[in-house]
Parts: structure tokens; sequence; C-alpha cells
């Protein structure tokens, strides 16, 4: 299987979840975080997902899946351990065309959640194709440790960096080797050992005068 690696954008975007249970509570707290309007089917759900409806960030459905529940939905995932009932979450998905994700059953999804490393804006995506989620942990909590903080910042300095050139009416097509240029001078390097004279003394060279670091990072 070769899989279309893709980043979705699910802000207020419905989102169904079939299961309440710890699995189920997990895949909902990774959907909230990417802003999505989320509803839970489920008899019974966690504690935690009850205090989430009580705070009005999900909504939930104190019963079995019905069909009709992917009527809007633009996502769905199933998390029970109802083998039964998540083939038939995920036939109903593929009958009327949604995104579908059945947890620890590749062979019943549509597409697959890679493991992943986050900093900031910053996300790493690993995925063995459904092959073994095992290892793909393995290389995520390996991978975490080189990948800290710093990169977050160095992110929002880029952004920073790139909204004040385009006010300056900037080329777009000019910015790539200054970006470069940043790059290949250790700017991450600066950052991370938070050397805030070297980091303006590099930014001068490279963009000339009037970017610096404190005032570029103010408002990140």
């Amino acid at each position: 299987m070769h899989y279309y690696p893709v980043c979705l954008d699910i802000k207020n975007r419905p989102c169904l979840v079939v299961g309440g249970g710890g699995v189920g509570t997990r895949k909902v707290l990774t959907l909230l975080r990417c802003s999505a309007q989320v509803t839970v089917v489920s008899p019974e759900v966690t504690t935690e997902l009850a205090q989430l409806a009580q705070q009005g960030q999900i909504r939930i459905k104190l019963r079995d899946y019905r069909t009709t529940d992917l009527d809007s939905a633009f996502l769905v995932i199933g998390a029970t351990d109802d083998q039964e009932q998540n083939r038939r979450v995920y036939q109903d998905a593929e009958a009327s065309q949604r995104l579908c994700n059945i947890a620890d059953q590749p062979e019943l999804c549509n597409f697959v959640l890679p493991a992943v490393i986050s900093q900031g804006d910053l996300m790493i995506a690993i995925s063995t194709s459904g092959r073994s989620p095992a290892f793909a942990k393995y290389l995520r909590q390996r991978l975490q440790r080189e990948f800290g903080p710093e990169y977050s910042q160095f992110l929002n300095l880029m952004g920073a960096i790139r909204s004040r050139l385009l006010v300056a009416e900037h080329a777009p097509e000019a910015h790539k080797p200054l970006f470069e240029n940043l790059i290949h001078n250790n700017l991450l390097e600066l950052i991370k050992a938070d050397d805030r004279s070297g980091i303006n003394a590099l930014l001068k060279k490279v963009l000339g005068p009037g970017y610096l670091y404190e005032e570029l990072m103010e408002n990140h």
C-alpha cells in the first residue's frame, strides 16, 4: 500500500468519533487540538469526555452508532472494541465517500494516522503505512529528543521575517536566497544557544538594518 501524504485542515469541520473509551478520548483530544467540531457517539464515555461536553467543547450522543450519524461528518474515526461495529462504520463511510480511520485496523481505513512530532508550527509525521505502529512510535520517541523548542522559535522568527519582507514589498522570489543564507549560517544553532547578539548580527548581515530578534518575536 502506498499512501498519499497530506495534511488536512479540519478547523471548524464536523468530525465524528464512534467510541467513548480511552482510545476514543485520545482521538477526540487530537481533533480538538486541530480545532475540529467533534461529535462522539457511544453508550458510555470517559469522565474526560463528559467534562469536555459539559464545557461545550464537544457534543455527545449517549447511544449506539447509527448510519445517519455520518450525514454531516467530514471525517470519522472508529474507536470501539466491537469489531462488527467498526466494520459497519467503515463500510458506511466508504459508501458515502467520507474519510475514515478505524483505530488499529489499517485494513478498515482509507487513511492512516502517523506518529507525530510537533514543536510549534513544525510537524513531522512518521508512517509505516500501517505495517508497524509500534515502530513508528519508537521513531517518534527517538526523534522527539532531536527536535527541541528551538525549532518552534526558529519558525516563528522566519515567519516574522517573511511578513516584514512582504510589507517592504520585496519580490517573493527574492526571499528564497535570504532564508537559505540564514539557515546555512546557523541561525537555528544561535537560537538554541539563545545567543541574541549573534542572532541580531546575522540578521543585520543578511537582511540589513531594522531586523532585531526581540522586535520580530514580540508577538510570537
